[in-house]
């Protein structure tokens, strides 16, 4: 499966992640279940689109969103690195919480989004920068960031290893990590792409292992996406053991409840939230690596 970068940014600039009903769609459901449409780009849009990211993952946050696994407190005033900022929602969260802030995407789009959110919440004054990079050839020099994340991006990338040298590369001997990826190992992927889609609806016979993971992940109800690719736990620990004193790979289970009521309609609320939570945490999406660079 031969993939273009470009063809990835492109369908990235004309589908991005908005947190929309349908991918890079406008019109959003609110709490009381209204229907709210949003103009890309506007204060509004972003504002809809951060109340979905936050809703689907609330088990990560304390008092801070993502306070979880985000160290805020220790990287104030200090040099963060997010790869692949999308509509920039993270990014503002850091620069919120007194990170200076660069924030990088392949899709031009994605960096002018970032660039106006940063406008209309008053964020232009801190350092920040946002500008179109390829994780796969980051233009900064080596050791120039305090802390790197990703959130849902890498996966993306056909060459994954080369975007996590670079990462490495970028980051100050000691300064610290996080990336999420998509686990191959997991319910949804499981059941609802490999069985699911694989064999009880034969698609398999026509799609390889990737093009299958291409096609349900992201934008699956439109043909898919480009190019995605999960991970393993220990396809993770792989990737980043040579460039990390310290490694955690952590499942996050956050879209259990949603996968286990496609998988038992009307039975997955009844299941109790001790098993839930342990299915969570061997069976969860999303993979999140962190760590200490060596």
């Amino acid at each position: 499966m031969a993939i273009d970068k470009r063809a990835i940014a492109d369908y990235w600039a004309r589908k991005p992640q908005t947190y929309a009903i349908e991918h890079g769609g406008r019109i959003f459901i609110n709490a009381d279940n209204s229907v709210v449409t949003a103009e890309p780009g506007s204060r509004e849009f972003f504002e809809h689109a951060d109340k979905v990211l936050l809703a689907w993952n609330h088990p990560l946050h304390d008092q801070n969103p993502f306070g979880r696994i985000f160290p805020y407190e220790r990287y104030r005033g200090k040099q963060v690195l997010e790869v692949g900022c999308g509509q920039g929602g993270m990014a503002q969260m850091w620069a919120e919480r007194g990170a200076i802030v660069t924030a990088v995407d392949l899709n031009l789009d994605a960096v002018e989004k970032t660039r106006r959110r940063f406008e209309l919440f008053d964020l232009t004054s801190g350092g920040h920068t946002i500008e179109q990079q390829d994780a796969n050839a980051l233009t900064f020099a080596e050791a120039s960031f305090d802390y790197v994340y990703s959130w849902g991006v890498l996966h993306h990338s056909p060459d994954l290893d080369r975007s996590v040298a670079e990462l490495a590369r970028v980051l100050k001997r000691g300064g610290r990590f996080g990336v999420m990826l998509y686990n191959r190992h997991s319910l949804l992927y499981g059941y609802q792409i490999a069985y699911l889609e694989g064999i009880v609806h034969g698609e398999r016979k026509f799609l390889s292992p990737l093009q299958l993971a291409s096609r349900y992940t992201d934008g699956d109800r439109e043909e898919g996406n480009p190019y995605t690719w999960p991970v393993t736990a220990r396809e993770a620990r792989q990737l980043f053991t040579p460039y990390a004193s310290r490694l955690d790979v952590q499942t996050l289970g956050t879209d259990i409840q949603a996968v286990l009521g496609h998988i038992m309609p009307g039975l997955a609320k009844h299941i109790p939230r001790s098993i839930a939570k342990a299915l969570a945490r061997r069976w969860g999406w999303s993979l999140w690596i962190s760590g200490e660079r060596s």
